[in-house]
């Protein structure tokens, strides 16, 4: 199923400029997190991790994969009507799954990994986001997750406020 404006209305108008994790992630969640891979983990072997803990977490039912229309990127269904979000950037939005999820796409903005720029499971418990301009990904979501995340090495998950800066310690912003 392709997603429309309204399966993305509750995120649309309700992020905040700035650097916060809320500038990806409207502030609805319980916690939130920066994810990043660590020193020595590969993208993959980080979305694997991420996407892992995702599923052990989340009760089994449909996820929206959202794919960021860059011009440059792969979008997975380059004819599907997009729908608009944050800086009125153009996503191609889909329900599927976490398998979809680490296989679908072929390498993104990112680098050579596979995940989408924007996921969430079809009961709004937790949102995935990683900005055109941005190297990491916001998460906010129950805490729980986050601290399943958290314990996981691989996910390279770093607990943040709502206000805190999201760029992850070691990067700096271009």
């Amino acid at each position: 199923m392709i997603g429309t404006a309204e399966d993305v209305a509750w995120i649309a108008g309700r992020t905040t400029q700035g650097f916060s994790v809320t500038t990806a992630i409207p502030p609805v969640f319980e916690a939130y997190a920066t994810l990043y891979p660590p020193d020595g983990v590969s993208l993959i072997a980080h979305e694997r991790a991420v996407v892992a803990t995702l599923v052990q977490q989340t009760p089994e039912q449909p996820w929206w994969l959202g794919y960021l229309d860059t011009g440059a990127h792969d979008v997975v269904f380059p004819s599907a009507p997009r729908v608009k979000l944050y800086w009125d950037w153009s996503y191609v939005l889909v329900q599927a799954g976490p398998e979809q999820a680490l296989t679908w796409r072929t390498g993104h903005m990112r680098g050579e990994g596979t995940l989408p720029d924007l996921f969430f499971p079809a009961d709004r418990s937790w949102l995935v986001s990683a900005l055109w301009d941005d190297a990491w990904t916001d998460l906010g979501g129950p805490a729980d997750l986050i601290a399943a995340l958290q314990r996981d090495p691989a996910a390279g998950a770093r607990p943040v406020g709502p206000g805190d800066d999201a760029l992850p310690p070691g990067l700096t912003r271009e």
